[in-house]
């Protein structure tokens, strides 16, 4: 049985919907991080073969207020649960971002290259990479970025429904890849089945800008792209500092690849709209 942590985010929804009977999620009712003396009770009841970890404190503007519970659900907690797989040799993954790097590179970033967080959050999530393979060498540690689903709040669905109210603006000068949860989830399957350890960056192809894929939603979405206007960073007054450039890609000789996000969204867009 494989566990994974984080059953109410965006990705733990796709590891549940995945596995079905053949994983278990858990919810902070039943695993709270935060607890550090409940994690090796609670996951030895059920025995898992693998523990795959997506919780985490992802809010990037509120982790510089609350640094402390940040660093200690995205790093201090994966260290906690790196112990204890390694001490049963039970297979563990964790999920890192693009916001270990500071964005300042114009090329997409391998996993050889060398991190540089520029905020409280990016930080944390590097300090989780640190402790995790501290205690554990042979965890895989998954780095993505801009995650979207078809069943979860994220930007996307806050695009669609803020469209039709009127115009909305949205940074055109952050440049990213969008990875849809369900390819994620997969991919990283696949990367537990076929044993991969270490680092490893998962996205998808095709960079675009916050502003780009906003457009593309609503396309997808049958209404006008006109309503979205793009502003910089600066004007958008964002208070927290994020890397204007974020795209990953693999050195790495797995097989392992997502299909485009292009290709992906239409699915998600027309499942958002179900509840948007």
């Amino acid at each position: 049985m494989i566990v994974v942590i984080g059953k109410g985010g965006q990705l733990g929804s796709s590891f549940a919907s995945l596995l079905g009977p053949g994983g278990r999620s858990l919810g902070m009712d039943e695993l709270d991080l935060r607890d550090f003396d409940s994690i090796a009770p609670v996951l030895d009841r059920f025995r898992p073969t693998a523990v795959i970890n997506c919780a985490g404190h992802t809010a990037v503007d509120l982790a510089e207020q609350q640094a402390e519970l940040a660093f200690l659900l995205n790093a201090s907690a994966v260290g906690q649960m790196a112990r204890w797989a390694a001490a049963r040799s039970v297979a563990f993954v964790n999920f890192s971002s693009d916001y270990v790097f500071d964005g300042t590179k114009r090329t997409p970033y391998v996993e050889s290259d060398e991190p540089n967080p520029m905020n409280t959050y990016g930080n944390s999530k590097l300090a989780g990479e640190m402790e995790g393979f501290s205690e554990y060498p042979e965890m895989l540690l998954v780095r993505s970025s801009w995650l979207v689903s078809g069943g979860s709040p994220n930007f996307v669905a806050t695009v669609l429904r803020r469209a039709r109210e009127g115009t909305i603006r949205v940074v055109d000068d952050q440049i990213g890849v969008p990875n849809i949860a369900d390819d994620l989830a997969l991919a990283t399957l696949e990367a537990l089945d076929a044993g991969v350890t270490g680092t490893l960056h998962l996205s998808s192809s095709g960079e675009c800008s916050w502003f780009q894929l906003a457009r593309r939603a609503l396309e997808l979405a049958d209404m006008d792209p006109e309503l979205v206007q793009p502003i910089s960073t600066e004007e958008y007054g964002a208070g927290v500092m994020r890397p204007a450039y974020g795209v990953l890609a693999s050195e790495r000789e797995t097989g392992i690849e997502l299909p485009s996000w292009q290709q992906s969204l239409p699915a998600v867009v027309k499942e958002m709209l179900t509840w948007v």
